[in-house]
């Protein structure tokens, strides 16, 4: 059973030491998950309210894939698991990268238990570092070699707002991969 494990995770005090607002482990799934989103780790507005992806990136996110707030938030059909599990705090150009930690101490022992998943978003870098073999050098390369990997994982830019001028300089993205992901989404969760 995944809920004894999830509640061990939103207990973990790992590196709360090097948190500047303290451990709050954001995560969601549950054992019949058909989709699984591994992002970078909490913003201030997810770590303030522990709901993944509530704020404008959340709202991209959920846009590209044609999914409403429930459908979205039910962790019967949407699994998130991010990088680092807590806010890693505020560096000089946005949030700090996601705590090292996190990935080799939990998500193993989530995806054994998430057995119905059939595709695995990878939103940034970090995630896509962690999970993809022999990957190009550039986030732009990687994503734009999503077919590699595909349906298993998607490599995704963050649908942060501060990626809009990524998303105009690169339309075959919305053209081409958001399709994709919405006839996935359309099927199976």
């Amino acid at each position: 059973m995944l809920e004894p494990l999830l509640n061990e995770i939103r207990q973990c005090r790992l590196c709360e030491a090097n948190l500047p607002l303290g451990a709050n482990p954001v995560i969601q799934a549950h054992q019949d998950a058909r989709l699984l989103i591994i992002g970078q780790a909490p913003g201030l507005r997810v770590h303030q309210s522990s709901i993944p992806w509530n704020d404008p990136s959340g709202d991209r996110l959920r846009t590209w894939l044609a999914l409403d707030k429930g459908t979205f938030y039910d962790p019967r059909k949407v699994a998130i698991m991010p990088m680092g599990l807590c806010y890693p705090g505020r560096g000089s150009s946005g949030d700090l990268p996601p705590r090292k930690e996190c990935a080799p101490q939990w998500h193993q022992a989530v995806l054994a238990k998430l057995s119905n998943v059939e595709m695995t978003l990878l939103i940034g870098q970090y995630a896509q570092n962690y999970y993809l073999d022999d990957k190009p050098k550039t986030l732009t390369e990687t994503v734009q070699k999503w077919r590699r990997w595909a349906p298993k994982y998607l490599p995704l830019p963050h649908p942060s707002p501060r990626n809009t001028l990524w998303l105009k300089k690169n339309p075959w993205f919305e053209a081409e991969v958001v399709p994709y992901i919405r006839d996935y989404v359309k099927q199976k969760v």
